[in-house]
């Protein structure tokens, strides 16, 4: 015989979690990460720790599972998209400034709130290694076409291109303007993607 799914449970292990993220989410904001126990996530979520553990793997697969949000935001992937199609070297600078931008907008308190001081943890540093490697992969991505489109200054190669990429546009960048200097997000926006042409294009007829 098949096992038996009861959909009144499913939802019951559905709520469970979603209390468990929801609590862990706001003691991390108010807290700081390595000061939270996951004693204090179960408390405040009304069950037992070793349901924490069983329903979201413990407190580095709860940061995985926050952060994972911003990782996978849709606006990476509808960036990269118009940017493999994008002609205009100039307009890939602007798209890739403007996907950064939508996507630690939409995630600020998480990513700006949990990130910007260092978590203190090496299982949590990991998880956030992995996240800050899929952002590089991303910027990787928008040199690969700038390269094919030959739109280099002449005294950059790739590994240039993704290292200034980063400086501009990278996640230090959002956290030192808007949360640290207290920059709107416009003109964040504005700002780095007009540096990060001319720092990283050359002129038209050179």
């Amino acid at each position: 015989m098949g096992r038996y799914h009861s959909p009144r449970r499913m939802d019951a292990a559905a709520d469970t979690r979603t209390a468990i993220m929801q609590s862990a989410r706001e003691l991390f904001l108010a807290h700081g990460y390595l000061e939270v126990t996951v004693a204090q996530i179960a408390a405040a979520a009304r069950v037992a720790v070793q349901t924490v553990y069983s329903s979201t793997g413990g407190k580095t697969a709860i940061l995985a599972a926050l952060l994972a949000s911003a990782v996978n935001d849709s606006a990476v992937a509808e960036g990269l998209e118009a940017v493999a199609t994008c002609t205009d070297p100039g307009a890939i600078i602007d798209i890739t400034a403007e996907g950064t931008r939508r996507t630690h907008e939409r995630h600020w308190d998480v990513l700006y709130g949990l990130l910007h001081d260092g978590l203190g943890d090496p299982g949590a540093t990991e998880v956030y290694n992995e996240g800050i490697t899929a952002y590089l992969k991303a910027l990787t991505t928008v040199a690969d076409r700038l390269v094919e489109l030959d739109a280099l200054r002449s005294d950059l190669d790739h590994a240039l291109a993704v290292d200034l990429l980063w400086f501009f546009l990278g996640q230090r960048a959002w956290f030192l303007l808007v949360g640290e200097r207290g920059w709107t997000f416009d003109r964040a926006q504005e700002w780095m993607a007009n540096s990060a042409r001319q720092a990283l294009l050359r002129s038209p007829g050179h």
